[in-house]
């Protein structure tokens, strides 16, 4: 039906699902969330799972019970854990806010000084009445007070300091970027792997910097290849810490956003996990010990040798604020919070509004400065939801003057989306002959070719690696051509050098392989395969550069591919066996192999 149906075909669309179809979508619907642990111990669900269709009310009421059983059965499992001293629960402020830009928006300029920002706000109070509001209910819910803190996508300042100190926080953790940029010189092994000391006026707090590429590999990477290579990846890289890092005793911390790569493993990372926590328990017999502890621990029993002189403004992406503020939205959002915000408060102190309305509606204010409304605002991330977002966070702001008795101002009612059109993917209109020669030699050589966007246009996560901002792909009637455009962030992964697979479904299984910092002489290798499964060797070519991009060229007939094929491929990133990255990330680049009437049939449409 797509996913924009005219609201006059609805009926008729309507009428094309049974009751049936409708009963077993919303089966599904709530059975495909259900994780390997909740399959292995609620009998009904794995054979509602093996059972497949024709399900009945009985079943979905079946299904939402057992839904509610298993969450009635998370918090007290945390709480028995934590009083077992098996894990340690840390908090992260309440409505999950960018808390440096609560302390003041102009501290983005630190990490970007040339970002355009909105009128200044400057509320620490916020921060500090965001985290109390933490601490209180993480107390309430596990009978005691946190004093580990991840602060919203691992965002901090200097400023934070004093109020962590002032509300009991003993550590906090952030990305190892925020590390290598308070740091005058960076040298990754020597000063990555330990705990640091961090104090400012009024502020004494413990710091741990996470392994970013071992989190990203659980995060990002290992769900799309086997457990056991995954699991002997990660210990190999704790290994590789274990002798590259000075001293006997490296701390490693993995730190990632804990609820969302799992549902992207074929079995819900049963076979990761439960090959991971058996290797980490191994008994060093192969000369390498790893101990799981928790921070807490850690730190009382190895308190921070190493001190910062001073620490970095920014978060875990990019070691910056730029996700949430400097576009044009977000400016634009932090702006109407703090109208909203100076309105409350002249109103409080007015003192003509009952108290408990004051709570509720700073309550909706604390709402709107939450971080995930400033997420998608702007062009990094892209979601069908956007407009239901823009109206919750407005509805957040208008509920403030609702509280108050107060008329809900225009300002309010008026989207802070802009519209725009994002094209992620097109294909080819003319035929091309481009200049091998690693650079755009003039605008017109790659004009006619098709091209599919680099990075995901809808994402809940942000993957530190992104190889290629565009990818273009044309041709003529003999050579097939592809560009790759390197991202902003790729000379970094480049010390890797990783290989670039760019692997064909159809007609015929092929594969062209190069390296991604492509060394002296260039070499582009083409491989075939009868199954899909072994390839082999057909023949290297050198008709591949690179400079400021990628250019490569090579024969269809080579490719075994005949006009009037359907072609589809991906581009994969591969390290070793491990799968690093997928463009386009769940589909397929399609094209058909042209004859001789393709332009003049591209003409006419």
């Amino acid at each position: 039906r797509g996913t924009h149906p005219r609201d006059e075909d609805l009926p008729d669309l309507a009428r094309r699902f049974s009751t049936q179809d409708l009963l077993d979508l919303q089966v599904w619907h709530n059975l495909a969330w259900f994780g390997h642990r909740a399959l292995a111990q609620y009998p009904v669900l794995r054979e509602l799972t093996a059972q497949g269709r024709q399900f009945t009310e009985s079943d979905k009421q079946a299904v939402l019970a057992s839904q509610h059983d298993i969450v009635a059965r998370i918090i007290p499992l945390y709480r028995r854990l934590q009083d077992r001293g098996q894990i340690e629960l840390s908090t992260t402020p309440f409505f999950h806010p960018i808390l440096p830009l609560l302390i003041d928006t102009d501290s983005a300029r630190r990490s970007r000084p040339d970002s355009a920002l909105p009128q200044r706000f400057a509320h620490p109070e916020d921060a500090e009445a965001q985290l109390r509001k933490a601490l209180s209910f993480h107390e309430g819910l596990f009978g005691r007070r946190p004093t580990g803190l991840w602060p919203s996508e691992g965002s901090v300042c200097p400023e934070l300091v004093p109020i962590l100190t002032k509300l009991g926080i003993r550590w906090a953790a952030t990305d190892e970027g925020i590390l290598a940029r308070s740091l005058d010189h960076w040298r990754r092994d020597e000063h990555l792997y330990q705990p640091y000391r961090v104090q400012v006026e009024g502020g004494d707090l413990a710091v741990l910097f996470r392994d970013r590429d071992l989190s990203d590999a659980v995060s990002f990477t290992y769900s799309r290849n086997e457990p056991t290579a995954s699991v002997a990846d990660f210990c190999g890289r704790l290994k590789s810490v274990a002798q590259r890092a000075p001293g006997l005793r490296p701390v490693v911390p993995v730190i990632l956003d804990g609820e969302n790569p799992w549902e992207h493993y074929p079995d819900g990372g049963e076979g990761f996990l439960r090959g991971l926590y058996t290797a980490l328990m191994s008994d060093g017999s192969d000369g390498v010990r790893f101990l799981t502890v928790t921070p807490a621990r850690e730190l009382a029993e190895h308190p921070p040798t190493a001190t910062l002189a001073r620490l970095h403004t920014g978060s875990w992406i990019n070691a910056d604020l730029k996700i949430w503020v400097g576009h044009s939205e977000d400016n634009d959002a932090w702006e109407r919070v703090g109208a909203s915000r100076h309105f409350l408060q002249q109103r409080e102190r007015a003192g003509d509004m009952p108290p408990d309305a004051v709570r509720q509606a700073w309550d909706e204010l604390y709402a709107a400065e939450g971080s995930d409304w400033f997420w998608w605002y702007g062009d990094e991330f892209d979601t069908d939801h956007k407009a239901l977002f823009d109206h919750l966070f407005r509805l957040h702001l208008a509920n403030v003057y609702r509280l108050a008795h107060a008329e809900v101002p225009e300002f309010l009612k008026v989207p802070v989306l802009r519209q725009r059109a994002q094209v992620a993917f097109r294909e080819p209109t003319a035929f091309i002959t481009p200049v091998l020669d690693g650079v755009v030699t003039d605008f017109y050589e790659w004009q006619g070719a098709g091209y599919v966007e680099g990075r995901p246009t809808l994402s809940a996560m942000h993957a530190r690696r992104e190889f290629f901002s565009r990818i273009y792909f044309g041709f003529n009637l003999d050579q097939l051509y592809l560009r790759f455009d390197p991202a902003a962030s790729v000379a970094d992964d480049a010390l890797d050098a990783p290989e670039v697979h760019v692997q064909f479904i159809e007609p015929r299984p092929a594969k062209l392989i190069f390296r991604l910092d492509l060394p002296e002489p260039p070499l582009l290798t083409l491989m075939h395969s009868q199954g899909g499964a072994s390839f082999g060797v057909v023949r290297t070519y050198d008709s591949i550069r690179r400079k400021k991009v990628i250019e490569l060229a090579v024969p269809f007939k080579d490719l075994g591919f005949g006009p009037g094929m359907q072609v589809r491929f991906v581009v994969r990133m591969m390290q070793g066996d491990l799968e690093l990255e997928r463009i386009p990330h769940e589909r397929h680049v399609t094209f058909t192999v042209p004859d001789q009437t393709f332009e003049g049939t591209m003409w006419r449409a």
